[in-house]
Formats: C-alpha cells, sequence, structure tokens
C-alpha cells in the first residue's frame, strides 16, 4: 500500500510538466576540502531579497559540492551564455566526474572559481541550508556581482534539451 496521497503526481509526470518552465541554466561552484575546485550544473537558482541580497540554489542531497560548500562556507553562480552547452554537460556529471583540466576560470577573492565566458558570476557566502524533499535549499549572502558586458543571449534549459532566445 503506497503511503503517497491519491493526489501526489508520479516523479516523472511533475519532472515533464516542469521541463515546459525555460530556465537559465547555471554552475555552481565552490572549493573541496583539498583546495581544488568543484561544481555541478544548476537550472533550481532564484533570487531570494534584496535587502539584505539574498539568492537560493537547490542541490541534490547527495550533490559533492553542497558537501564542498558546506565545508567552504561560500559558493558562486556562474550563469550561462548560450554557446556554453559543453560547460553545462560537463558539470552535469555526478561526483567526481566533472573536469577542470579544459575549464578556462579565475577565482573570486573567496577562492570560488568564476567560470571564464560566463554572463554572469555572483559570489555567495553561505547564509543557510534547508531541508527540501531530495534537495537542499541552499541560502546565500551576495557578496560580489560580475557581468558581462557583451549583450550575449543565455543559455537555456526546456522541455528536456537546451534552448536559446529568440529576439525580436
Amino acid at each position: 500500500m503506497s503511503t503517497e496521497p491519491a493526489y501526489a503526481p508520479a516523479a516523472n509526470l511533475l519532472r515533464r510538466a516542469l521541463g515546459h518552465f525555460a530556465t537559465g541554466v547555471t554552475v555552481i561552484t565552490s572549493v573541496g576540502p583539498d583546495g581544488e575546485p568543484v561544481g555541478t550544473t544548476a537550472t533550481a537558482v532564484a533570487s531570494l531579497s534584496l535587502d539584505p541580497a539574498l539568492l537560493l540554489v537547490c542541490l541534490d542531497w547527495r550533490s559533492a559540492t553542497l558537501g564542498a560548500i558546506a565545508g567552504h562556507r561560500a559558493f558562486a553562480v556562474n550563469v550561462l551564455a548560450h554557446g556554453q552547452e559543453a560547460l553545462s554537460i560537463n558539470f552535469a556529471r555526478r561526483g567526481e566526474a566533472a573536469m577542470w583540466a579544459e575549464v578556462a576560470y579565475d577565482r573570486w577573492p573567496s577562492g570560488n572559481p568564476r567560470l571564464e565566458g560566463a554572463l554572469a558570476g555572483i559570489d555567495c557566502a553561505l547564509e543557510d541550508v534547508l531541508t527540501g524533499g531530495d534537495h537542499e535549499i541552499v541560502i546565500g549572502r551576495v557578496r560580489e556581482v560580475g557581468t558581462d558586458p557583451q549583450g550575449r543571449p543565455p543559455l537555456l534549459h526546456w522541455c528536456g534539451r537546451y534552448a536559446g532566445l529568440e529576439h525580436r
């Protein structure tokens, strides 16, 4: 007998429905206990407050990046540009499978990696972590922000694939 309420949608149906909500693609970066960079692709990123400046990121509770954030007490959000699909795919790999050898980046003063070519970067101090089902809701206090003045379009994810903006 299922303990799920009768009205609870199946996970695959919910995933399909939410896939119709186009989202920006980011890579969340931090520093592991060995000082090495870590990162994971995330689409569940949102502004939480402007005063104080807070944002939230939802990460799978099994994420190696989540563990690094807990230890380093800081993370950065890198907003990807259209054409950076390879970066997204690289950092969507589980655990230590993401490769840094060919990723161009520098570091924020916090030590968090800032990916080269990203449309925007937001460096955060860890403010709080809340449980949200099979994810953790990571709240960051914004310390520094950088944007790309070139006006390139963002990388989007929609219906299980990458998409771009059509300018009119």
